[in-house]
């Protein structure tokens, strides 16, 4: 079943700006930093905790969080996706894929709570 809360999303409209201010000034460490399927993808956290902060940049997202493309505000990662999908569609839940899409770092699929927020599920690739 779900296992951690992944990554949570900050929208930013400069992410080395923001990498410096987070990095820099606030003292989190740099942790992943690649051009994604849908823009650069790039990531903070405090050391030694398990959960990431996206510096999602608003450009990527064309000014909306919303919008396809851009993650969810809030990621959360499972051992297993698509055991966990089956699982969670089976309770009701709406998501914006037929089934989980595969990606170079993993599986990823987006829900939909009852407000419209987008809560994205994550399963990391195998390195």
């Amino acid at each position: 079943m779900l296992s951690n809360i992944m990554y949570v999303t900050v929208y930013v409209t400069d992410q080395d700006r923001a990498l410096d201010f987070y990095t820099e000034a606030l003292g989190l460490e740099k942790r992943l930093d690649f051009p994604g399927p849908d823009g650069r993808f790039l990531t903070v956290g405090v050391p030694d905790s398990p959960v990431q902060i996206i510096l999602w940049s608003h450009a990527a997202a064309a000014g909306q969080p919303g919008d396809a493309g851009a993650p969810g505000p809030l990621i959360l990662e499972s051992d297993d996706l698509r055991k966990d999908f089956a699982t969670l569609r089976g309770r009701g839940v709406v998501f914006e894929e037929s089934e989980p899409q595969e990606y170079p770092f993993g599986l990823r699929i987006e829900a939909v709570d009852p407000d419209g927020n987008r809560v994205s599920l994550r399963q990391p690739g195998q390195p």
